[in-house]
């Protein structure tokens, strides 16, 4: 059999792992898309929690995923289905199925196929195969006691030996697409640096598993995906978009020459952030877990008035409880960055999936007139930039700055190549000059941006206050004089409206003269992407622009949509972003796709509406 053994070569490939979610199905997708990365290879990873916290062992609701995408060019979503799935236990089978491509190759543990088993997750009968109309290739393997008798003279107990056999499926997947176990037993060590018979535990499985598809030719056929277009030079690493968020924050504030303050309440999916923060103090960041979300922000509010660059994180239900304090650096024109790493809502909603839902809430989701610059990272990779310019336009026009990013694009990850920080702009704060000593007022404004100068508490010749009370635009005291107020409410605005001359255009991909434009927004630009160049490759006239600046707009918006006849504007809400264009721009003429489904877009039901409006 071993002649007939043969090494296929393909273009690209999804693997899905999935399991109970104490089984490590995300520690193994991890380490399997580091490993393909490290080969050259570009990826795109969507690890999909379960929304219990615990659910119970062997249960439907507690199957946790992870769906890595790995191409020889490059990748821009994590797939819509797999072409092969690991599946630990039936409920993962029953749950997962469906991400499965028809001719796919399913993994199963067979161990964990006993009659209990199937119970928990629902099958009436004894053969789940059949009952679910199963036609892919399955792969039943004894995963569960071959770790046992692996590990039997380990020393370890039979609860810690079985955590290791998401390695074993590791190993396994490794060999069926000739990946080198090198740097995931790098990984495994660095990982469990503190427990080094548990690393040893999981190496050993882990080649088990290899070594298991080896002797048994467990796959008539092996792959490998060779690079196509050689990344450019540099070091790179996989990054998740929290991660990325968190770098690019710290990048600013170097860039700045600024103190990093983080005020913060744990919230899913924006927690990690904080995580991250909590280990760079040697960079000067402080990061303070507050006892709720008013104070997380309300604190970040105080050390933007103290000089620092201040953030808060969150997600849409804390920006409900933090948008007193928001207003609170609106009316007295601090810097401030919020980040919401949105989910499904309303109320706890969906804490560990993924919406669009929170653009009309960064917009307006606040009292009085409070204008306030959005900004929407487009992947995981891209919120290390959205987060730096976030910070720069917080900064250099004295406004609190609203960054949208989204639990897909948060825990998702990517190769990210680290950056040249020399090749970024500066960040240039309007402090005040000592020149202006004697004469400054804390609403005096530089006449370019319109952004008030910022006085450092302490600095001599410049004692003043701020506050939620309504001052005068000439002395700094409160008023309440009719036409102040109306004045102050314009000048702010306008400052906000300024930004639109600090940041790039808007730029169209695809035809020039194309019958229909794809229009979206934020974390959904490489599922519109890819339904563009396939329906270009294909011989529609299609182009694609995607905003990561929402307010403001860029400034060249109306002039290009209204280029195009047909306009279809993509989103996973009932149609915010396309709202917000129609008001800002009367007359235009815009279809919607829209999907509130908590799980990335499929591109396949991408191309098939956007075809049907071409057609109509």
């Amino acid at each position: 059999m071993a002649d007939e053994m043969m090494v296929k070569e393909l273009e690209e490939v999804v693997v899905r792992f999935s399991g109970d979610s104490g089984d490590g199905m995300q520690l193994a997708g991890n380490i399997f898309s580091n490993v393909s990365a490290t080969v050259g290879n570009d990826i795109c990873t969507f690890p999909d929690y379960p929304a219990d916290i615990r659910a119970p062992q062997g249960s439907l609701t507690g199957v946790s995923g992870f769906q890595v995408h790995i191409g020889a060019g490059q990748v821009y979503t994590p797939g819509d289905r797999c072409h092969v799935l690991v599946a630990m236990n039936p409920s993962a089978l029953k749950t997962q199925i469906k991400f499965c491509k028809p001719q796919g190759l399913i993994i199963t543990d067979s161990d964990s196929f006993e009659a209990r088993d199937l119970e928990k997750a629902q099958f009436k009968t004894d053969n789940p195969f059949e009952e679910l109309g199963v036609k892919q290739e399955v792969l039943e393997v004894p995963i569960s006691s071959m770790c046992k008798e692996s590990l039997k003279d380990s020393g370890l107990d039979n609860k810690s030996i079985l955590r290791c056999k998401n390695m074993f499926a590791l190993g396994l997947v490794c060999w069926l697409f000739n990946r080198s176990l090198a740097a995931a037993e790098k990984m495994l060590r660095e990982k469990f640096a503190k427990k080094p018979e548990i690393a040893e535990a999981n190496i050993k499985v882990l080649n088990d598993g290899y070594n298991y598809g080896a002797n048994t030719h467990a796959s008539t056929s092996t792959y490998k995906i060779e690079s196509k277009a050689p990344k450019s030079k540099g070091l790179y690493t996989d990054i998740n978009g929290n991660k990325a968020t968190s770098y690019g924050l710290i990048a600013a504030a170097e860039k700045a020459g600024l103190e990093l303050y983080l005020g913060s309440y744990p919230i899913t999916p924006a927690t990690d952030i904080l995580h991250e923060l909590s280990k760079h103090k040697s960079l000067g960041v402080k990061t303070v877990q507050c006892e709720d979300e008013i104070a997380g922000c309300a604190s970040a509010v105080g050390a933007a008035f103290a000089g620092a660059l201040a953030v808060t994180t969150t997600s849409g239900p804390g920006v409900c409880l933090k948008s007193e304090a928001m207003n609170l650096a609106v009316i007295g024109e601090l810097p401030l960055v919020i980040v919401n790493v949105q989910r499904g809502g309303p109320s706890t909603g969906l804490p560990t999936k993924s919406e669009q839902t929170d653009l009309l809430q960064a917009l307006y989701g606040r009292n009085g007139e409070s204008p306030m610059p959005v900004i929407a990272a487009t992947s995981p990779t891209n919120c290390f930039d959205a987060a730096y310019m976030a910070a720069k336009i917080a900064l250099e026009h004295m406004t609190p700055v609203v960054l949208l990013t989204d639990a897909f694009v948060a825990n998702g990850s990517a190769a990210w190549k680290l950056p040249n920080l020399d090749e970024y702009p500066a960040i240039k704060p309007p402090y005040v000059t000592p020149d202006m000593a004697g004469n400054w007022t804390p609403y005096q404004r530089n006449a370019e941006t319109g952004a008030r100068y910022w006085a450092i508490p302490g600095t001599e010749g410049f004692m003043h206050r701020i506050g939620g009370l309504e001052k005068s635009n000439e002395n700094g005291a409160i008023s309440t004089e009719p036409e102040n107020h109306n004045k102050m409410v314009h000048l702010r605005q306008a400052k906000v409206d300024k930004i639109a001359d600090y940041i790039p255009e808007l730029e169209v991909l695809g035809d020039k003269d194309a019958d229909l434009l794809i229009v979206g927004w934020g974390g959904t630009y490489g599922h519109l992407r890819l339904a563009m160049d396939f329906m270009r490759d294909h011989g529609k006239k299609v182009a694609f622009a995607h905003f990561q600046y929402i307010n403001p707009l860029p400034k060249n918006t109306a002039d290009v949509l209204r280029k195009y006849k047909k306009i279809v504007v993509a989103e996973q809400n009932l149609g915010q972003f396309a709202g917000y264009l129609r008001m800002k721009i009367p007359g235009l003429n815009i279809s919607q796709f829209n999907q509130v489904k908590g799980q990335p877009f499929v591109t396949r039901e991408l191309i098939d509406a956007f075809t049907k409006l071409l057609e109509e």
